[in-house]
């Protein structure tokens, strides 16, 4: 059976959270592209492009709340729940679902309303949430290496 959750598990982070790191990513480049429209009509296909981006995230960070419930379940059958690794990886998956949900979403949105209205985006604005996500990724790159190394594991992997 753990093997079969920890293939769920690993699925899930795959296709929930590899498409928010990579959209996510995008995004404060393809909201400085977008051209200032003129008497606040929409930017067309670029506004779409970051309307779209944005939708990817929001859609896949919900379908991430997969990922640490299969995770648990994996670790319990596991019996490693009490393990310093998993500690830190839940921590840090935590600190990257905060970071996702209290920085970038919001800052996405707040920028796309402002490109729907025809207002040009400040570079300033997007260098800062491209500084959060970038932190997002690099909290999920440091969840990864732990699942991967597993310190103390026994397994000898």
């Amino acid at each position: 059976m753990s093997k079969f959750l920890l293939s769920l598990h690993v699925l899930a982070a795959i296709v929930a959270v590899g498409p928010v790191t990579v959209a996510a990513s995008m995004f404060p480049a393809a909201a400085r592209r977008v051209p200032v429209a003129v008497g606040g009509a929409d930017g067309g296909g670029d506004v779409r492009t970051v309307r779209l981006l944005h939708r990817i995230c929001r859609v896949y960070a919900g379908l991430g709340i997969a990922v640490p419930v299969l995770g648990f379940a994996t670790a319990a059958s596991m019996g490693v729940l009490g393990d310093a690794w998993l500690i830190a990886s839940v921590t840090l998956t935590a600190v990257a679902a905060g970071l996702l949900a209290a920085f970038v979403l919001p800052r996405q949105e707040e920028l796309l309303e402002q490109l729907a209205d025809g207002q040009p985006v400040e570079r300033a604005r997007t260098v800062r949430l491209a500084m959060f996500t970038g932190l997002f990724n690099l909290l999920w790159a440091a969840v990864t290496i732990l699942m991967i190394v597993r310190p103390g594991s026994t397994t000898g992997a």
